[in-house]
């Protein structure tokens, strides 16, 4: 029952992204993708398609925008190392695909590297006294513990970048709006 206590109260007072999202920052997390080297023999491998994540991230976004009009502040925090080691695999410059969904509909776009820089961002990115957190999405793997930003993509079956529970005390609640709208789109989020 402790798992996610933290976004627990934000989650009771969701309201509608659209009411959320007017009065601050909409934040999109974006995880990255796994590796063929580490995939193509399981029976169910991960991320045929590089773009998993940031495809969803950008459907998501077109939603917003489309909601929440041309002036909203909608920041993505992408988790760049994934996409460096998948463009190498993929033999095309994977960085330069995400910043044409920057430029497209007008994002702030942050790559990060740690579970750390997300929560500095979180906490520190704007001047939060003034720009409060309306939206948190993530888009990414996870297990019921964690975001797993490079599940698969630097060791087999793990990972070695991540947001766990037991780190979601040092984001500093009053960075969000009352109403804030909090969602993961991760696999196993919360189980118990």
């Amino acid at each position: 029952m402790r798992r996610w206590l933290f976004l627990l109260p934000l989650l009771a007072l969701t309201v509608s992204p659209l009411q959320a999202a007017a009065t601050g920052e909409y934040i999109i997390l974006v995880g990255g993708p796994s590796l063929y080297q580490w995939e193509q023999y399981k029976a169910q491998p991960h991320d045929h398609w590089w773009a998993n994540f940031v495809h969803a991230a950008r459907i998501r976004t077109e939603q917003l925008r489309a909601q929440l009009g041309p002036e909203a502040m909608i920041t993505w925090l992408v988790y760049g190392q994934g996409y460096r080691e998948r463009g190498k695999q993929e033999k095309q410059d994977l960085i330069s695909n995400i910043n044409s969904v920057r430029d497209k509909f007008h994002l702030h776009l942050v790559y990060f590297d740690r579970g750390s820089d997300v929560i500095n961002y979180l906490n520190n990115g704007q001047p939060r006294s003034a720009i409060k957190v309306a939206g948190f999405e993530y888009f990414g793997h996870s297990n019921r513990a964690c975001f797993m930003f490079d599940y698969s993509n630097v060791l087999d079956s793990a990972s070695k970048s991540w947001l766990h529970e037991s780190e979601l005390k040092k984001i500093d609640r009053r960075v969000f709006t009352r109403d804030a709208y909090v969602k993961s789109w991760g696999c196993h989020t919360g189980e118990t």
